[in-house]
C-alpha cells in the first residue's frame, strides 16, 4: 500500500509542476496580449491628419507629373482642357500590356494609342461603353523606350489620380453617415 501511496504523491507532484508551467505561461501570454492590446489603441486625430497631409503632398506630385506628361504626350491636342480629363471613366492602353504577367511588353505590329472610356447614352437610352483615342504614337516596333516609359506611366499616374477622387466621393458619403440619421435626407 505504501507503493500506492508513493506513487499518488509522486503523481501529484508532477501534477501540481504542470500545473505551475502553465500558470507562468499563462501570465506571460496575459502581459503580451495587454501589452499587444496598448499597442493597437486607435491612433489619435492628429496621426490621421498627418496622414491625410501625406496623401495630399503624393497627390499634389502625382497630379503635377499626369500633367506634364499630359503635355509632353500631347495629349492636350484630343483633350484640350486638363481637368476634363478625369471625366472619363477609365483610361487604358492598346498595343502595351498592363497586366503582371505582360507588365511594360508591347505588342507586335500593334498601334500604340493611350484610350479613354467613357459612358453615352446609345439611340433607345442604353448607357454604352465608348472609347476615345487620346494619344496615338504609332507602330509598337518603332516605340522608344523612354517614350513607351512616359505613356504607361501617365495611364498609371491618371488612374492614380482616379482612385484619389473615388477615395475622397467615398469619404463624402461615409461622412454623411456618420452623422445622426435626421440629417441625412
Amino acid at each position: 500500500m505504501s507503493s500506492s501511496l508513493d506513487k499518488l504523491k509522486a503523481l501529484t507532484s508532477r501534477l501540481e509542476d504542470k500545473i505551475e508551467e502553465k500558470e507562468k505561461i499563462s501570465s506571460v501570454i496575459s502581459t503580451e496580449v495587454k501589452e499587444v492590446k496598448k499597442s493597437e489603441k486607435k491612433p489619435s486625430s492628429k496621426a490621421v491628419k498627418k496622414v491625410d497631409v501625406n496623401c495630399d503632398n503624393v497627390r499634389e506630385e502625382n497630379i503635377a507629373r499626369v500633367k506634364e506628361l499630359y503635355e509632353k504626350l500631347k495629349i492636350f491636342e484630343k483633350s484640350p482642357d486638363f481637368d476634363k480629363v478625369f471625366i472619363y471613366k477609365a483610361m487604358n492602353l492598346s498595343g502595351i500590356g498592363l497586366k503582371e504577367e505582360d507588365f511594360g511588353e508591347v505588342r507586335e505590329g500593334k498601334y500604340i494609342q493611350v484610350i479613354a472610356i467613357t459612358y453615352e447614352p446609345d439611340k433607345n437610352g442604353k448607357k454604352k461603353a465608348k472609347n476615345i483615342s487620346l494619344g496615338y504614337f504609332g507602330k509598337a516596333e518603332t516605340l522608344e523606350n523612354t517614350l513607351k516609359n512616359e505613356i504607361i506611366e501617365f495611364v498609371l499616374r491618371w488612374r492614380y489620380e482616379k482612385a484619389f477622387q473615388n477615395v475622397e466621393h467615398y469619404k463624402d458619403l461615409i461622412s454623411r453617415v456618420e452623422t445622426p440619421l435626421d440629417t441625412l435626407f
